[in-house]
């Protein structure tokens, strides 16, 4: 079974787009241990909300974990790593983090309590109702 995840990215750094046009896209850069170690525990296959942040700041689609974490040779490739994603879909319509914070169901979610996490876990009923609120 899946796991689910939403990942952070600035739209004039790296956007939907940009993924959507790669078709695959390695996602790199990220220097944060807790961020890295989720990317650490993500597994091929798992679903990932794509976050526009500091412009937009909303979700825009859904990703797909193609390969797994190996070392970032960007940076520190002993202390950081990349994971693959491809584009699964655009959402029907965008997600606002501003709509996420009045839903009561996300409550719990991890990047409205710990705002400059970049890679975060999302529970499946929290992955639900994002769906939902996206009109899907």
């Amino acid at each position: 079974m899946p796991q689910y995840w939403l990942m952070k990215s600035e739209p004039d750094e790296y956007g939907w787009d940009d993924l959507v046009a790669e078709g695959e896209g390695t996602w790199d850069g990220v220097k944060n241990a807790q961020a890295s170690n989720n990317m650490k525990a993500m597994k091929k296959g798992d679903q990932v909300f794509f976050y526009h942040s500091r412009t937009g700041l909303e979700v825009v689609g859904v990703m797909e974990v193609s390969e797994e974490a190996s070392p970032d040779v960007t940076t520190d490739p002993d202390r950081w790593v990349v994971v693959k994603v491809k584009p699964v879909r655009k959402l029907a319509k965008p997600v606002p983090l501003k709509a996420m914070k009045q839903n009561p169901e996300l409550k719990d979610l991890a990047i409205l309590r710990q705002t400059r996490l970049s890679v975060a876990p999302v529970g499946e009923r929290e992955w639900a109702a994002i769906l939902v609120m996206a009109g899907e």
